[in-house]
């Protein structure tokens, strides 16, 4: 449950979408996007995860990676791609 907490804090805070290969997990889910995967993974000062959305009328998966690195600057990351 924490881990799924973190996910939405982190969608939260990504950025708009700048284009076909930087879109949001945010600009997914109010285009109507559900999610239909997720996988959580934790360690030391990383915490990431792979969040799977599907479309009802759209032919693709999109795949993002989120993730929060205490050593990193930005610490959240934010990366969605489609999956053909």
């Amino acid at each position: 449950m924490k881990l799924l907490s973190i996910a939405a804090v982190v969608a939260s805070l990504a950025s708009p979408a700048l284009g076909e290969d930087n879109i949001s997990i945010e600009t997914l889910l109010k285009g109507g996007w559900q999610v239909a995967g997720y996988a959580s993974a934790n360690q030391p000062a990383v915490e990431s995860a792979m969040i799977l959305l599907r479309h009802q009328h759209e032919p693709y998966l999109m795949q993002c990676r989120a993730s929060y690195d205490v050593t990193r600057s930005p610490s959240i990351t934010v990366h969605c791609y489609q999956l053909r």
